[in-house]
């Protein structure tokens, strides 16, 4: 059974809430930095043409996905679910009803992401959502270059997928 999703623009508090997460563990570890002080809330908080949203169920945060612009028509995407709901699908629907958003609401043609090399369970989920590999990229993160696949989709091909499927 799929869980009801609400996608709502974050709140300072919902930010206050996620940077007290418990940590990410395994292969999710090195991405805990994201969730924390100096993360990608405070990296993308008041950032002009950017729109961060909370993912809410049952009356509880259990995530958080984000697009900022890159140029006309474009987005770059990033989600982050709560360390104990990892692995129960839950990143799938919060990706799909974000990408719903972007595609519908905001009006967005390309949507772009990276992915770290290592993480396939996330390579796997955007490839299930009809991501397709791109290229690929370095970026220095925490003093560390980290390896990514970079990763796109158009609005077109995010249509065409939902027609296939239903």
């Amino acid at each position: 059974m799929q869980n009801v999703i609400e996608l709502r623009p974050i709140t300072a508090e919902d930010a206050a809430e996620v940077k007290n997460w418990p940590a990410y563990a395994d292969v999710f570890e090195a991405m805990d930095y994201a969730l924390r002080e100096g993360g990608w809330l405070d990296e993308y908080w008041g950032r002009p043409m950017t729109w961060i949203y909370t993912a809410v169920v049952n009356g509880q945060t259990r995530g958080f996905s984000l697009f900022s612009t890159t140029a006309e028509g474009e987005a770059e995407f990033r989600i982050a679910v709560h360390p104990q709901w990892i692995g129960k699908g839950l990143g799938s629907q919060i990706a799909f009803e974000t990408l719903k958003k972007g595609f519908f609401q905001l009006n967005l043609n390309r949507i772009h992401l990276i992915v770290r090399k290592e993480n396939q369970v996330a390579f796997k989920l955007y490839e299930g959502l009809g991501f397709t590999k791109s290229g690929e990229s370095t970026c220095v993160i925490q003093g560390r270059i980290i390896e990514f696949i970079d990763m796109d989709m158009s609005k077109e091909k995010f249509i065409s997928a939902r027609r296939k499927e239903g």
